[in-house]
């Protein structure tokens, strides 16, 4: 009996964990599209102060260039970031169904000891 409690003891662990990794990757999701969107605002700026919004024009601000770039950047860290959430969300789902499983298994052994 005391196997089952530490199952569950352990499943309920491993659920906790691992929405709280799920939690990290959507705040790291937004923090990087805060900062993209920063970058998208100075870069319009810069466009702006300097006239020339074609980022191919030999004198378009090198400042916006490295901001693109870091946009780009970011932008695909965001995407790889979605892969891992997604995977994660469905990690959560299967160790939920794995916790409700020990928990009502426990709980059936309760009922039979009593």
């Amino acid at each position: 009996m005391k196997s089952r409690e530490s199952l569950t003891r352990l499943k309920e662990f491993q659920l906790k964990e691992k929405r709280r990794q799920l939690k990290q990757l959507q705040m790291m999701m937004a923090e990087f599209e805060r900062m993209a969107k920063d970058l998208e605002n100075q870069i319009q700026y810069e466009e702006k102060k300097s006239g020339i919004t074609d980022p191919s024009h030999f004198a378009y601000s090198t400042f916006a260039k490295a901001a693109r770039q870091r946009s780009d950047n970011l932008q695909v860290s965001i995407k790889e970031l979605k892969v891992q959430q997604d995977a994660a969300e469905a990690n959560v789902e299967e160790l939920q169904e794995e916790f409700d499983k020990a928990s009502a298994i426990e709980e059936r052994d309760m009922r039979l000891r009593a």
